[in-house]
């Protein structure tokens, strides 16, 4: 009879999503995991098959992780603005596991995409909800708005951010009301089918005659 493992699975994917939080998903071997554990790689085999098996788990646990940023920043009074806040402190607060799931592939899948469809899903009611938006109103409004956020998100994590929280605030709700508004008054936004070159010359007229007004 083979002897007991005396950990449980539950404690060596905890182990394992502490070392992909301290030095990267690269760093997760036998050998780290089993050090981690102060063991041996033999409990490691005997609870998996092989590495593989324990980085999809800890790919999920990182979900997890995410899912409880998102789920915070959907019980926020704007609960929209909320998830964007949450998606950057994500990025600030947990950079291997972002790079993780946004920045890695899996599988021949773009993983930020993936992870984007998963955050629509979860958002795109309160998004109805809020401002009175379609079901492909709201889906372009995420979109849009993800890939703001994605970017300083990005930025954060590879080192290259010089905009502070405040700023990163103003930055999305600036982008948030642009987009409400354009998706609200510019008939075919959503759909692409608008004219462009109508819209860009009606707003620069009205910009003209504004400053006309005000001389």
């Amino acid at each position: 009879m083979a002897p007991k493992n005396k950990y449980t699975k539950e404690e060596m994917i905890s182990a394992a999503l502490r070392v992909v939080r301290a030095k990267g998903m690269e760093a997760l071997t036998a050998k780290a995991l089993a050090e981690e554990l102060g063991t041996s790689t033999q409990p490691v085999f005997t609870c998996f098959s092989t590495m593989e098996s324990v980085k999809k788990e800890v790919r999920a646990a990182a979900e997890e992780v995410y899912d409880a940023y998102v789920a915070q920043g959907l019980r926020q009074e704007i609960s929209f603005y909320g998830f964007g806040t949450q998606y950057v402190r994500f990025a600030r607060e947990e950079p291997e596991l972002y790079r993780l799931l946004f920045l890695t592939r899996e599988d021949g899948a773009c993983g930020a995409l993936e992870a984007m469809k998963h955050s629509q899903q979860r958002v795109r009611p309160s998004l109805e909800k809020t401002y009175h938006l379609s079901p492909e109103e709201a889906d372009r409004f995420f979109r849009d708005l993800w890939l703001v956020a994605h970017s300083l998100a990005t930025l954060i994590v590879t080192g290259g951010c010089p905009y502070s929280d405040g700023e990163i605030g103003q930055i999305l709700t600036g982008f948030s009301v642009s987009i409400c508004k354009t998706i609200k008054e510019v008939p075919g936004f959503t759909s692409g089918t608008f004219d462009r070159n109508r819209v860009f010359r009606s707003l620069i007229a009205s910009n003209e005659n504004s400053r006309e007004q005000q001389l």
